[in-house]
């Protein structure tokens, strides 16, 4: 009779087994589908400006993300371009607005009649001697090509503005939620009407 016993309990422990390991194979699919589907779902998430890092003049990286809740203008600049003289009046609208909430990312880029053929270091004393810049100022990129910067690769491809920055001094518009909602020809100065009326909105919406 204890024989009989020990057979039916080692029985009943073998059918658990035999449960238990069907229940974890059921499931681990899943757990393993639920991830791959995660995985999936991310990548064709679009991507934000505040989704990238990149290095400021002095070459310490800077998380666009610290700029959340502002307004930003964004600009491709060059050194020896007939529009450079455009950084006067940059300044001049940063001091305006950034107490209430405004800032101007300029990324130096050689892409266009090699006229920012300098190094970083030359970039900012060219910058900061010539036109006392105090917004901030990022380590030269690619704006185009094929070595474009992916912050740019998002801009020309993926934002609501898409096409390639057709010269130094192009302009994006970026709201306080991290849209993108305007660009502006290299040419258009910095304080022109159509510019400072998109900025001042864009900075009256909470």
């Amino acid at each position: 009779m204890e024989r009989l016993r020990h057979t039916f309990v080692g029985l009943l422990a073998g059918i658990g087994l035999i449960a238990g390991a069907a229940s974890s194979e059921l499931l681990e699919p899943n757990h393993a589908q639920a991830k791959q589907e995660g995985t999936v779902l991310m990548a064709t998430q679009t991507p934000m400006v505040y989704d990238f890092t990149l290095n400021d003049i002095d070459g310490k990286p800077v998380s666009l993300s610290q700029f959340r809740g502002k307004a930003l203008l964004l600009v491709n600049t060059a050194s020896f371009c007939g529009n450079t003289p455009q950084y006067t009046d940059l300044e001049k609208m940063y001091e305006q607005y950034r107490e209430k909430g405004f800032e101007i990312l300029a990324f130096p880029a050689n892409n266009f009649g090699q006229q920012e053929p300098g190094t970083n270091t030359e970039i900012k004393d060219f910058c900061y001697t010539k036109y006392s810049l105090s917004f901030p100022l990022f380590s030269k990129i690619s704006v185009k090509g094929e070595d474009k910067h992916p912050l740019y690769r998002y801009l020309t491809e993926q934002s609501p503005f898409p096409g390639e920055v057709e010269w130094n001094f192009q302009k994006y518009l970026v709201d306080r939620s991290g849209k993108v909602v305007a660009r502006y020809h290299h040419r258009t100065k910095p304080l022109a009407q159509d510019i400072v009326q998109d900025v001042e909105r864009v900075l009256a919406a909470r």
